[in-house]
């Protein structure tokens, strides 16, 4: 089993974080949280990985909170600093899989929420090897996917008014155009057709091939 640590960020700050370890010489995986919080679904997912060969850590972006609605989950989303999340929190957790844990290769994945933070690290955060999206995509402003410059995987519903299919095939144009090669997932599924605590959207064919998706693309790019 896992357990909550502490971990540096570069400006001198501490930022603590869910640690599933899958032994010495195993490669990295920062795991993003969902918009309600650093919830035992997300704990689940990395301990997910841990079985599958790579170490993994899920930063807790809220600090301890929790969302117990929709509309806390909003208010915790919008009051969050997605620049300081991304160039401090996910980059002191690169530092710490890398340079306190020997983690030669690391990765990034993250649903909603986290895809968004997902994409916005493949622009921001130096020295990734790969990044698994789940249904997120942030601002242009702030993380234009054309930027994006290692390899990526991205699993998206149909049906998702957030997420939007207009807005996924922004993402992959933005992305072809600038000669990278995304590999880009559709489902006929709802938004957060993954997480299996919400029976009302989770699709389990959809998650499971999207897991296997997953597994496949990060042994080839983590391994």
């Amino acid at each position: 089993m896992g357990q909550m640590i502490e971990f540096d960020r570069p400006d001198g700050g501490r930022t603590s974080g869910y640690l599933a370890s899958a032994g010495d010489g195993a490669p990295g995986m920062i795991l993003i949280q969902e918009w309600w919080g650093l919830k035992p679904h997300i704990k689940d997912i990395a301990e997910r990985l841990a079985s599958a060969g790579i170490t993994t850590l899920a930063p807790d972006l809220y600090r301890g909170r929790i969302a117990a609605d929709a509309d806390e989950a909003s208010h915790l989303m919008n009051g969050l600093d997605f620049g300081d999340a991304t160039t401090q929190d996910l980059q002191g957790a690169l530092n710490h899989l890398r340079d306190r844990l020997g983690c030669a290769k690391v990765g990034v994945m993250g649903y909603c929420m986290g895809g968004a933070l997902t994409v916005a690290a493949s622009v921001h955060v130096p020295e990734l090897d790969a990044a698994v999206c789940y249904y997120g995509i942030p601002p242009t402003e702030f993380a234009d996917p054309a930027k994006i410059s290692v390899p990526f995987m991205g699993h998206f519903a149909t049906r998702d008014d957030w997420c939007t299919p207009e807005k996924v095939s922004d993402l992959e144009q933005r992305m072809t155009t600038a000669g990278k090669h995304p590999a880009i997932h559709r489902y006929e599924a709802d938004h957060a057709f993954s997480n299996a605590t919400r029976p009302e959207v989770y699709d389990a064919d959809a998650a499971q091939l999207a897991w296997q998706r997953t597994l496949d693309f990060l042994k080839q790019h983590l391994a």
